[in-house]
């Protein structure tokens, strides 16, 4: 029996021992297989694809929870009123005659349109006066970290927004994504052009970029009608949050963004208020604003123009934006293509996008059903796609050719353009169609994207320089700051002269290794 059981013992040890060590040589190969991964990560190109995998992700999230708000915020808020304005009617009934009852509706109807405006304003607001410092912040600091902070920030609203029971935490939600798109947008957008430096790689990435934001603001009305009509309130925002926080792991994983190699290494950027007055980025920054506006404004005033005119149900005011996605990836499609032919043609595409946003404008009032309406709605975002392809890439041209080559501040001045827009709609647009009518604010919007086109004419010559045939202290008017500038400036002033035809290229040669190096 002793022998028995010491054999027994023996083969159970030994089949431990074998299960350790299968179990150690699994270990073994999934370490060599996420070490492999961990390479392939490291790879330039697989991990500019996963950078702008993660950013597309952290745009199409921002745009859903800005958009998913739309069908279902006023309802929630509605309910609430309803139950505050049924409370107060019980408390005055006795005292108060039919007409004295008339006017208190008519008080508190306004003022919850009031509230309804001021919570969808909020975000943009609060990111309009946010954007200054968070660009300045970007460029200290790098792309990684700021992206980081603002999906985590943005984790916190849509949860804040799953479980608001009062307007004052849907408000605090609202603002708190506001200051979460600051960062993430910014930070994105600027890691795109910082990643991709060819002229048509960039215009590709941001076309997809730009695809991804409209996908997320078309899809998302109808993503959270649906949600709360058969789930509840809590459930959209539910989903939005996993996925933001999948989001900010696969950021934390594949960036880094702790590590401090990228943020020693980085330059110094330009300050944003010399990006402000430089007069090339002003122009698009105007045009990103005027060509926004029609969105801005139609976004919170069709749906009443539509059920006033059309007699409308709510499914049609609900889907009315949603066909508008796909003249705008084809607006994109085509702006890529044709900005990878012609290159110098850029400020020509945002030219002609004005002019298609500003006609398709004004025609929306004369829409009488809508099946007609679709065809202004869809030109309008053909437009916004044009314009947005062809100037995106363009601010992080007019860096690279007058500045020092840091994007944090010159897309923090583009997020400030669109969130202009979008701040002035909720609250300026209704008080327009009620003092004016809606006639006129198509009008109006469509006249100033016309009058504006030719504004872009200003950078027809800017388009046509090449980085490395230029110098953004002489097209600044400053002097040069470093030895590299100063080399090329006298070398231009020689030629000018006509004292010399030839530079020593072996200094310069030498200068640019060590520059190369520095940056590295």
């Amino acid at each position: 029996m002793d022998t028995k059981g010491i054999t027994e013992d023996h083969g159970a040890a030994h089949g431990a021992g074998d299960l350790a060590q299968s179990a150690a040589m699994k270990l073994s190969e999934i370490g060599e297989r996420t070490k492999q991964l961990g390479t392939k990560f490291k790879e330039p190109e697989r991990q500019r694809r996963i950078i702008l995998v993660i950013v597309c992700v952290a745009l199409l999230l921002d745009n859903m929870l800005y958009m998913v708000i739309v069908p279902i915020i006023p309802d929630y808020l509605a309910e609430l009123q309803s139950e505050a304005d049924h409370a107060s009617f019980n408390a005055r009934v006795i005292n108060a005659g039919n007409s004295s009852n008339h006017t208190i509706f008519k008080a508190t109807k306004g003022n919850f349109d009031l509230q309804i405006g001021v919570l969808f304003a909020s975000k943009a607001i609060l990111q309009l006066l946010v954007n200054p410092l968070t660009g300045t912040f970007i460029d200290r600091v790098g792309y990684d970290l700021p992206l980081f902070i603002g999906l985590i920030i943005m984790f916190f609203s849509t949860c804040l927004f799953a479980f608001a029971d009062n307007y004052v935490s849907l408000f605090a939600a609202r603002s708190l994504q506001g200051l979460g798109s600051a960062f993430a947008d910014t930070s994105g957008i600027a890691m795109i052009a910082d990643k991709y430096t060819e002229e048509a790689e960039r215009s590709r990435a941001l076309g997809i970029a730009l695809a991804f934001i409209s996908f997320g603001s078309l899809v998302a009305p109808p993503f959270g009608g649906i949600l709360y009509e058969f789930c509840g309130k809590r459930v959209p925002f539910i989903v939005l949050a996993c996925i933001c926080f999948t989001d900010g792991m696969l950021c934390l994983t594949v960036l880094k963004p702790f590590s401090r190699g990228e943020r020693e290494n980085m330059p110094v950027g330009t300050p944003i208020y010399k990006l402000m007055i430089d007069p090339y980025i002003a122009v698009v920054a105007g045009a990103l604003t005027t060509c926004n506006i029609p969105l801005a404004f139609l976004e919170p005033t069709i749906a009443n123009w539509m059920e006033e005119t059309m007699h409308s149900s709510q499914w049609e005011i609900g889907l009315a934006w949603l066909p508008a996605f796909f003249p705008h990836v084809l607006g994109v499609y085509i702006t890529v293509k044709l900005a990878a032919k012609y290159p110098h043609l850029q400020w020509f595409y945002g030219a002609l996008g004005m002019v298609i946003i500003g006609a398709s404008s004004c025609t929306v009032p004369a829409c009488k059903t809508f099946s007609q309406l679709m065809g202004p709605l869809c030109g309008i975002c053909f437009g916004i796609a044009l314009v947005d392809t062809a100037l995106l890439p363009t601010l992080a041209f007019l860096v690279d050719v007058r500045h020092v080559s840091v994007y944090g501040s010159v897309y923090a001045i583009a997020d400030i353009s669109y969130c202009v827009a979008y701040a002035l709609g909720p609250v300026v647009a209704g008080q327009i169609v009620h003092d004016l009518g809606f006639i006129q604010l198509n009008l109006g919007m469509g006249l100033a994207n016309v009058l504006y086109a030719p504004a872009l004419l200003l950078l027809k010559n800017v388009c046509q320089m090449k980085p490395s045939n230029s110098e953004r202290g002489m097209l600044l008017e400053e002097g040069p700051t470093g030895l590299y500038d100063t080399i090329k400036t006298q070398e231009r002033e020689r030629k000018r002269k006509g004292l010399s035809n030839v530079v020593d290229e072996n200094v310069i040669d030498k200068y640019s290794e060590e520059e190369s190096f520095e940056y590295a």
